[in-house]
């Protein structure tokens, strides 16, 4: 979860939140090379006069600086590219589940299972724990096993809403009357906090969303003791 004075992306808890974050690396480096040789150049055109009477044109010049910028678009496209097909990706799940938003608590269906769904709403500051986080936790956490592809499907009853978990690289909006997909893949176990991330009204930012990653053995200890 996000911390005080944290300013860096949260640990990465499945593959598509790590190539999001070497891909944020990868453009900024690019991003300050950029940076630097622009102010180096703009620096030189303060502190020096250069005259030149007879200067009337430079092909060679124009031709650099309209090919280096081309290529430099090219290599922040391509992993972009490849990061958003590896986004939409989706092998084979082991586990479907679906999150309905509403206002302002999101419920949830194990598709694969009978009888296992549940509203999830936040837990009111005068009724938190010790080891609770205010605005963050939440009444019934979603139980998925780590090391699984999972999918999920997201709607919403009223507004649009927003499924978002930063730390496993998830942001699926939830738009009433229409049924989206997305997919992750949970690479160790913990709890992950996230919240709506749509201006969906007044209270939009009290709907928290907390996963809690488990393994598959306990998750399907988890599953015959609901049912």
């Amino acid at each position: 979860m996000a911390t005080w004075s944290n300013f860096n992306f949260q640990n990465g808890a499945s593959p598509l939140m790590e190539q999001i974050i070497f891909f944020h690396d990868h453009t900024l480096i690019i991003l300050i090379m950029i940076t630097i040789l622009v102010s180096y150049l703009m620096m030189n055109l303060f502190f020096n006069s250069y005259i030149n009477r007879f200067l009337l044109e430079g092909q060679m010049i124009e031709l650099i600086w309209t090919i280096l910028p081309a290529i430099t678009l090219i290599f922040i496209a391509l992993p972009s590219l490849r990061l958003l097909y590896l986004l939409d990706e989706l092998n084979n799940p082991l586990i479907t589940l679906k999150s309905i938003g509403h206002q302002w608590y999101w419920s949830y269906e194990y598709s694969d299972f009978n009888n296992i769904e549940f509203d999830s709403y936040m837990i009111p500051s005068n009724d938190l724990n010790k080891n609770e986080f205010r605005l963050l936790d939440v009444d019934n956490r979603i139980i998925l096993p780590m090391n699984n592809q999972i999918r999920i499907m997201v709607t919403a009853t009223d507004v649009i809403h927003s499924w978002t978990i930063p730390s496993l690289g998830v942001k699926i909006d939830a738009n009433p009357g229409r049924l989206n997909q997305t997919n992750f893949f949970i690479n160790r176990p913990g709890i992950f906090f996230g919240q709506c991330s749509e201006i969906c009204g007044a209270n939009h930012s009290f709907m928290p969303i907390v996963v809690e990653s488990i393994s598959i053995k306990n998750f399907i200890n988890w599953i015959n003791n609901y049912s």
